[in-house]
């Protein structure tokens, strides 16, 4: 695989699966696979990851095999509620609580987060230059002022330099950390909700609620790096979920207040009495 450009996650991954396989049947068996994968219960999506895990095998030894096909049930991205993903984050360590935050302001994949370096910052203007995966393309998107703070914060604790990477870890151990802290807040809080949101819907709801704010789907590509907007069109389909009646408001007459709401997603309404209105949906 490596010899064939595969990711090393992917290698990673397809081990994982291979290891799988190995404890319940015969890997030099291909029919026993095949059994053992059909009467899993689990989603056609995992056994077809499994079958592409065996195929590679079966590929670089040279056999020959019958391989079954697994259609995904198509379903759309889940989206958290902004109020148990700062939940989420004011409960997490001082690492985590930035990994969070950033992947709610960029809407990146974990792996992506993994990848930048101080180098990829903007700490002035507070711009991150994301490189892309997964047959995306390359992005700048900006943070908010309270996380671009804890991230100067950061470098400076870390010692940090130009070429070094903000969160030298694999994928798989942020996703493993950000586990145990959801499971570890449900239990807490009595919740069972937040067990269900996983460290990729993130990145979903940062695609939804920008798209919610601006009704800008080249935006909303612009910002997840998609290279083909029938992908990003899924987004859209979520609109309903979020097109809630009930509204937080708040009104102000501070600039520094307005920045700040504006900054989180509050709309602009009017002005009543010397004072400016804001409005989100709950």
């Amino acid at each position: 695989m490596k010899r064939n450009a595969y990711a090393d996650s992917t290698i990673e991954a397809t081990g994982k699966r291979l290891r799988n396989l190995a404890k319940n049947c015969d890997l030099t068996d291909p029919e026993s696979i095949k059994a053992y994968v059909a009467q899993m219960k689990c989603s056609n999506g995992f056994k077809e990851s499994l079958i592409e895990a065996y195929d590679i095998l079966i590929r670089a030894s040279g056999g020959i095999w019958s391989k079954p096909f697994y259609e995904r049930y198509d379903r759309l991205p889940k989206i958290p509620s902004e109020e148990r993903l700062n939940m989420l984050i004011s409960n997490a360590s001082k690492r985590m609580s930035l990994v969070l935050s950033m992947m709610r302001d960029l809407g990146t994949r974990p792996i992506e987060l993994t990848w930048l370096k101080v180098r990829d910052l903007d700490l002035e203007r507070g711009i991150v230059n994301i490189t892309s995966a997964k047959y995306c393309v390359g992005r700048a998107v900006k943070l908010k002022s309270t996380t671009l703070d804890m991230l100067k914060q950061y470098i400076l604790r870390k010692g940090l330099r130009l070429d070094d990477r903000l969160f030298p870890v694999k994928s798989s151990s942020l996703s493993e950390s950000y586990r145990k802290l959801r499971n570890r807040l449900s239990v807490k809080l009595q919740d069972p909700v937040f067990r269900t949101i996983r460290l990729y819907d993130w990145r979903h709801f940062k695609a939804s609620m920008t798209y919610h704010q601006t009704k800008d789907l080249m935006l909303v590509r612009s910002i997840l790096g998609h290279r083909d907007l029938r992908t990003t069109l899924r987004y859209v389909q979520l609109l309903g979920d979020l097109g809630s009646d009930e509204w937080i408001v708040k009104a102000t007459s501070d600039v520094k207040e307005v920045c700040q709401l504006v900054e989180h997603g509050f709309q602009y309404v009017t002005d009543i009495d010397g004072l400016k209105i804001f409005r989100k949906p709950k």
